[in-house]
């Protein structure tokens, strides 16, 4: 009588899996009427660990400001300058 065996995977492990290896996901929408293009819409997304990707050559949230707390800072600070210079030129021009 032969036995089958039984292998269990929690979450994690897949999980562990799926970002280890990578997976993409492709998908395109169009909108079409009568027979002419209005709307495509083309979706990719990867799902994969940091290092993965790095491996891979993505990197593009390094250079990202708005992900860096102080670099959204100093970009904020120097918007709240700029906007102040700006209100004083105005007064200037219109008097």
């Amino acid at each position: 009588m032969a036995q089958t065996m039984l292998q269990t995977t929690n979450l994690a492990e897949i999980l562990d899996r799926i970002l280890d290896k990578g997976v993409v996901i492709v998908g395109d929408i169009k909108i079409d009427l009568v027979d002419v293009e209005l709307l495509t819409i083309k979706i990719r997304l990867l799902i994969a660990s940091v290092d993965r990707a790095k491996a891979m050559g993505i990197n593009w949230w390094e250079g990202d400001p708005f992900l860096k707390g102080t670099e959204f800072k100093k970009l904020k600070e120097e918007n709240t300058e700029l906007k102040k210079r700006l209100a004083l030129l105005e007064e200037k021009i219109k008097a």
